[in-house]
């Protein structure tokens, strides 16, 4: 996938995290692509996830987000 194609799939991602947490600040969000561990705990500290919960929840939205990119490519 090229530069521009992960950049957008990022872009798509952070947004669905911030339709699906709203609770979460910019700053919280902005730690998806640079500290993820610290975005999971931001995860717990706003909702009360475990982990291994906010793990798959990310990855389902990031699935999402992978499929439609691969449809649009």
């Amino acid at each position: 996938m090229n530069k521009e194609k992960t950049q957008g799939n990022v872009v798509e991602i952070t947004g669905k995290l911030k339709e699906k947490w709203s609770k979460l600040s910019s700053d919280d969000i902005a730690l998806y692509s640079a500290k993820r561990e610290q975005f999971l705990g931001k995860l717990k500290e706003h909702y009360g996830l475990a982990k291994e919960d906010a793990e798959k929840q990310v990855k389902s939205i990031e699935d999402v987000c992978s499929q439609s990119a691969i449809k649009v490519a």
